[in-house]
């Protein structure tokens, strides 16, 4: 009888073993399946600007893929890339969308930003409805309204250097002053992002030239220095909640989240841009070429006194395989 019992015991001791080891098993491989970093907890602050580049961070909020994703964003909404600076330069941001020369900018000043992806972006060169400009290269000599030192002005150099002419700068720092400037044709031309530069095309302005056509993109979002090396979890997470709101809107009609975007100084007329476009790309690099240009542009206008290198404004690490 003492054998058997014996016997028993040890039966029962092996199923328990293999029903724990199994259960362990199957919680290692949930665990490989799943993001495995924890993220901080703590409130991600992302400062934007009223264009497309915004657009997936916006619908990643509203959409709840950020909350999916276990962290918790807080967006700040400017109208002018200045006002964004004013912010960073009083700590109230984790990470905002930008340009490289913004990053060198920063860098120099001892705002110690780095380059974590490009954007989705394209900048337009219009003309004011009766002005007569239909070409490029009739804004010679003409007033154009840009923000200087961004990439508005990299844009309308790169094309002024191609067609071989010189502009007056006007600089108008707001989304909506530049609007009206051109509408009133109290300037010749502008420099505007999308979807507003549809917008004012559909009501008269002409279009003369598009940043992604020229194969310029200078855009990027960055985030602080410190948030890479002691919160990189959550920029993972970050860009992860970004993809998925990229593959929102890749398949839902513009339409039905048109009217989330008023809510952040967009257009009411945003859908009707955004149905023009055939697809959103995923965050991704930037190239070194591109930055390399924008860089050299940016020690000739005196904004940084070094050629900072690609290695010391980019980590490209925190981005989904």
């Amino acid at each position: 009888m003492k054998k058997i019992m014996t016997l028993s015991l040890l039966i029962v001791f092996v199923l328990l073993s293999a029903a724990c080891g199994k259960t362990a098993t199957t919680e290692t491989d949930k665990n490989e399946n799943s993001n495995t970093e924890k993220t901080s907890g703590e409130e991600l602050t992302i400062g934007i600007l009223p264009a497309e580049s915004a657009i997936p961070i916006i619908l990643a909020e509203e959409n709840g893929y950020f909350d999916e994703e276990g962290i918790d964003v807080s967006i700040k909404s400017f109208s002018s890339p200045t006002d964004r600076n004013v912010a960073i330069q009083a700590n109230e941001l984790d990470g905002t969308i930008a340009d490289v020369m913004t990053a060198a900018a920063f860098m120099e000043n001892g705002i110690n930003m780095k380059i974590t992806s490009d954007i989705s972006e394209d900048f337009k060169i219009l003309s004011s409805p009766n002005s007569g400009i239909t070409e490029m290269k009739d804004l010679n000599g003409k007033n154009v309204s840009l923000v200087p030192n961004f990439i508005l002005e990299y844009i309308m150099d790169d094309f002024a250097a191609k067609e071989d002419f010189t502009y007056n700068i006007v600089e108008i720092p707001s989304f909506s002053g530049r609007a009206e400037a051109l509408m009133a044709d109290k300037v010749d031309g502008v420099v505007f992002t999308e979807p507003q530069a549809s917008m004012l095309v559909s009501q008269g302005a002409h279009l003369l030239g598009s940043s992604t056509d020229a194969g310029i993109k200078g855009g990027t979002i960055l985030f602080s220095d410190e948030m890479i090396s002691t919160k990189s979890a959550d920029i993972k997470a970050f860009y992860k909640a970004y993809n998925q709101a990229i593959d929102y809107m890749n398949n839902t009609k513009a339409e039905e989240y048109g009217d989330i975007l008023t809510k952040y100084q967009f257009p009411d007329a945003m859908s009707n841009y955004l149905s023009t476009k055939d697809s959103f790309p995923y965050a991704s690099i930037v190239s070194k070429d591109t930055f390399d240009s924008i860089v050299q542009w940016t020690k000739d206008k005196g904004q940084i006194t070094k050629n900072y290198s690609y290695e010391d404004l980019t980590d490209f690490t925190l981005l989904p395989n």
